[in-house]
């Protein structure tokens, strides 16, 4: 089925109209487009008469159709790819701090880096998310929308496989994660608002207590599902590096009515990728999710091309 992505762009179409009119230009035998006497004259006798003349009065016209249709977007739903909606969305907040890098997951029976895992295993869980809307945040230092929310969950498992350890920093940003992801899922009308925050470290970057963030999803109705990674946990009093705050990551989960999880192997972390999946099912309840494919490159390139066509008549009736 065609449609138009801004199909009010159309209120364009009688401009040029109306600036004739209001410019009293209108009257003058009604002509479309005034042009030179002098440049008429040389269009009819070298291109054939009176239709060059109607060419160079009502080409304009219909470059600017071309344009406003271009403007407006054109474009058709492709009913082969629409997935059946869920009505939720999810963000998978990753962490990608310094102590990522660190070997002790086996993956296959090789030992791998916690990174490696969670690659592993979150990319075949956003795969099974098929009828969400989701997006992948970032974070180190700083988060960052590595996706936004999308239906296509394949390019967010790309998006995730693609992740590398340093290009956000390499302290632990959680509070600054979980408030990124909370500005995108506030205002959403979603009837599930999910985020899913992997961390192995303590929040020791951004201004914001991971609680008082954790406070705020409960205010606009998000669940937090944090999963703690590491085999050490955090101890206030001895400040221990590599190792994970469980303690945090349990009362970011509690306050937003989420579940937290603690793993330590690559089973465990695929166990709660399952268990996830169960608490937020995906079954489809809602419309297809209709995806488009654009079309406003055929009438801005035709307009494009009579414009040229135009300018090259114009140049030589001067000449």
């Amino acid at each position: 089925m065609w449609g138009l992505a801004d199909p009010w762009f159309l209120v364009l179409l009688p401009l040029p109209l109306l600036v004739m009119t209001l410019s009293g230009r209108g009257s003058e035998g009604g002509d479309a487009l005034i042009v030179p006497d002098a440049i008429g004259a040389r269009l009819s006798g070298a291109s054939g008469g009176l239709g060059a003349a109607r060419m160079a009065r009502y080409m304009p016209l219909l470059i600017w159709v071309l344009l406003v249709l271009a403007l407006a977007g054109p474009r058709k739903v492709i009913p082969s790819l629409a997935a059946p909606t869920t009505g939720r969305e999810v963000v998978l907040a990753i962490d990608l701090s310094g102590s990522m890098v660190r070997k002790d997951f086996s993956v296959d029976n090789q030992t791998v880096t916690r990174l490696d895992a969670v690659k592993h295993v979150a990319t075949e869980f956003i795969k099974r998310r098929a009828g969400d809307r989701v997006a992948l945040v970032l974070f180190g230092s700083q988060a960052y929308f590595a996706t936004p929310q999308t239906y296509d969950v394949n390019a967010v498992a790309r998006a995730i496989d693609a992740a590398t350890i340093g290009v956000s920093g390499r302290a632990t940003a959680i509070s600054e994660a979980l408030g990124l992801s909370l500005k995108r899922l506030s205002g959403s009308e979603a009837t599930s608002k999910v985020v899913v925050l992997l961390s192995d470290g303590v929040n020791n970057s951004g201004p914001v207590r991971p609680r008082d963030a954790a406070e705020l999803a409960r205010q606009h109705g998000v669940r937090v599902h944090t999963i703690a990674m590491g085999d050490k946990d955090y101890d206030p009093a001895t400040r221990a590096r590599d190792a994970v705050d469980t303690a945090t990551l349990a009362a970011i989960a509690d306050i937003s009515g989420g579940r937290s999880f603690r793993i330590r192997t690559t089973e465990e972390l695929q166990q709660v990728a399952d268990e996830i999946d169960k608490l937020e099912g995906n079954d489809a309840d809602g419309p297809a999710a209709e995806l488009y494919r654009d079309f406003w490159i055929w009438p801005a390139g035709v307009g494009f091309l009579l414009l040229v066509g135009l300018m090259v008549a114009l140049s030589r009736a001067r000449a």
